[in-house]
């Protein structure tokens, strides 16, 4: 029971200027069966309402209506998220973050990478789900040089055939003309290392972890599969969504920004039957973070069940 006195002493102090509280470091740890998993924060980009395709505008606001996601006159509030996954000595880090690439709201991974108390020398596998820059751009440095100097880069040959390739450019629209170019910078020191490495769809990229094939977004667009134990398991599934309020309700609802709408739908789909007629775990690049929960199925559709914070054990 508190006393008068306690009281008091609590409100003889000034309270903190609020305008100089700033937020938590951005890690969140969990534990999945034999994995160690820790989600990094880089930050937010808002995504505009016209962005979202194949779906009414009445149905959006009815889906986002008492979900209370934050919207500006730029768009919804959008995370960005990357998840280092330790497993014994392994450390591997899925999606590296946006770096300088997109501004001041994000390009957090690398310290919050050190503020969960990884270095980036520790990490000897990053494996990028796809070449977009807010996935593929924190892999350098801004001068140009690898960010995890001792890690082998993984990205799918399908990526890097499309992002690497003069011809996709060329027909690319104009706003998406530089992020061929962030491309390429972001891969250059590893090509020139020897340690850029693609892969095919169901390929095994190391022990334990299975490339599946999410194509749609982008052409190699591709979750991983990590085996967490007898039952348990982890798929880090990238952008298979981005407006988590209206896809998991409406799966069909399509992103502007898709390579291929009809296929992304497909793939999107196809990943959340499975994860949740499995049960596995999921990490996702642009849920509210840490983007750690499971997919529950609601009728013909689906419902998002965020994990719960606690110890890790």
């Amino acid at each position: 029971m508190f006393s008068v006195a306690l009281l008091s002493a609590g409100t003889a102090h000034a309270a903190t200027d609020s305008a100089t509280l700033g937020q938590v470091p951005g890690y969140f740890r969990q534990r999945i069966g034999d994995l160690t998993v820790t989600a990094l924060f880089d930050g937010v980009v808002p995504l505009a309402r016209s962005m979202l395709k194949d779906i009414d505008a009445k149905t959006v606001s009815a889906l986002v209506a008492n979900r209370y996601v934050p919207e500006s006159k730029d768009g919804f509030q959008t995370a960005v998220n990357a998840y280092v996954v330790q497993h014994g000595d392994r450390v591997m880090l899925v999606d590296a973050g946006t770096a300088k690439c997109f501004g001041p709201t994000l390009g957090n991974v690398i310290t919050n990478l050190r503020a969960a108390g990884y270095k980036p020398e520790d990490v000897d596998t990053v494996l990028v789900t796809h070449a977009h820059p807010d996935h593929l751009c924190g892999v350098a440095t801004p001068q140009g040089a690898a960010a995890f100097p001792n890690a082998i880069l993984w990205l799918a040959g399908a990526d890097v055939d499309f992002w690497t390739g003069d011809e996709a450019q060329a027909k690319a629209p104009a706003p998406m003309q530089p992020l061929f170019d962030m491309a390429r910078k972001a891969i250059a020191p590893y090509a020139a290392a020897g340690r850029l490495r693609r892969f095919g769809p169901g390929e095994s990229i190391v022990p334990g972890v299975l490339a599946v094939a999410t194509p749609g977004h982008t052409p190699g667009h591709t979750s991983f599969l990590f085996e967490a134990g007898r039952k348990e398991r982890l798929l880090v599934w990238g952008d298979v969504l981005h407006y988590h309020a209206v896809q998991f309700a409406r799966p069909q609802a399509s992103f502007e920004a898709d390579t291929d709408r009809r296929l992304a739908v497909r793939s999107r789909l196809d990943v959340m039957r499975r994860s949740a007629a499995n049960g596995w775990w999921v990490a996702g690049a642009h849920l509210p973070f840490p983007g750690l929960g499971h997919v529950r199925r609601e009728g013909d559709a689906f419902a998002w069940v965020p994990v719960e914070y606690g110890p890790v054990r």
